[in-house]
């Protein structure tokens, strides 16, 4: 099995989610997968219906992997990366996750509006639009209340905002710096004020779970912003939100934030096509790599089974198209051959 990871930064360095694609690297020398990892510009889309088992890379041909996994971090989400997925997906390659996916999921709103219909809890969340109606907002969603930009990723570009002063200061700072700034306001959870769940889901299973806690003075949680990492063993409850949130959003691989509420239960935070581990792996023991290419090397079995049954689905239907012709034998009577 060849399976391509597409990430765009330095994988030697401490770039977001390096040290993750060295983790895939290292497990699949491992257990005998070639993994190569490329970069989406390193692809040049030339779209032909001719050509449809190879792909360019650095202006040479190459012939298509089993699996691809798109792993972008926050700032290699543009057009241009999407474009080498949905080229990967038109040409039959298994892509984890789609671009659809990714596209939906990375714009927090459209995620919300998604889990929403389905159903699933989430906090109360609008959307900006300026000038802001802070009458508005007090009312429907009051303080304190979460301050989020629109595509932000690792807690970056979270605030808690206490109180309409700070939220009005915020706003006109924002107004006078950055007026395009796509950003959400959300509902504050207070029952989960520094501490959360993450749960890393793989097709239709939690694979692994951990509670992160926040460092003191602070209300993210985020291992990357500096929170720690618990073992933790979800109930029923989390796992079906977790799972039902993933197939609500078609994520193949995702990290699911689910935050407690004062009722005992839990309510959606967000979602994640590109999940980072480290932190998990630590907590759970859980080899995430390992499971994901399980996971793979499932799906390409399922593939070729499925090509094998077509290829002899056709064989039968072109031996049966086959034109049958009557021959006369010699002492008068009549035999059927096939051409």
């Amino acid at each position: 099995m060849e399976v391509w990871i597409l990430y765009g930064d330095d994988i030697e360095s401490t770039a977001d989610l390096a040290h993750e694609v060295r983790r895939f690297l290292s497990e699949g020398d491992r257990l005998g997968i070639k993994v190569q990892v490329y970069k989406p510009e390193d692809f040049d889309l030339l779209v032909t219906d001719e050509i449809r088992d190879t792909i360019m890379i650095r202006g040479e041909a190459v012939p298509l992997p089993d699996v691809v996994y798109p792993y972008l971090n926050h700032n290699d989400q543009g057009y241009f990366p999407l474009a080498v997925v949905r080229q990967l997906e038109r040409m039959g390659v298994i892509v984890y996750n789609t671009a659809a996916t990714i596209e939906m999921v990375r714009d927090k709103l459209h995620a919300h509006q998604v889990i929403a219909e389905a159903g699933l809890p989430s906090p109360a969340t609008m959307l900006a639009k300026f000038p802001v109606d802070i009458e508005l907002i007090e009312k429907t969603l009051g303080f304190p209340l979460i301050v989020k930009t629109l595509n932000g990723a690792l807690g970056i570009g979270v605030f808690l905002i206490q109180n309409e002063k700070a939220f009005k200061d915020l706003i006109d700072l924002i107004g006078e710096t950055n007026p395009n700034l796509q950003l959400i306001f959300q509902k504050f959870v207070a029952a989960s004020s520094g501490r959360d769940l993450r749960l890393f889901t793989l097709e239709d299973e939690v694979i692994a779970a951990m509670e992160r806690r926040a460092a003191d003075g602070d209300f993210k949680a985020n291992f990357s912003s500096g929170g720690s990492v618990h073992a933790y063993e979800p109930d029923e409850a989390a796992v079906n939100i977790a799972l039902e949130t993933v197939k609500a959003l078609n994520i193949q691989i995702g990290g699911v934030d689910l935050l407690f509420t004062d009722d005992g239960g839990y309510t959606i935070c967000e979602a994640n096509t590109f999940p980072g581990f480290k932190g998990l792996e630590r907590a759970s023991g859980v080899n995430v790599p390992e499971k994901i290419f399980e996971s793979m090397e499932r799906k390409v079995a399922e593939r070729r089974k499925e090509k094998q049954i077509e290829i002899s689905k056709q064989i039968k239907e072109s031996e049966a198209a086959q034109p049958v012709n009557t021959n006369e034998s010699s002492d008068g009577s009549h035999m059927l051959s096939a051409e």
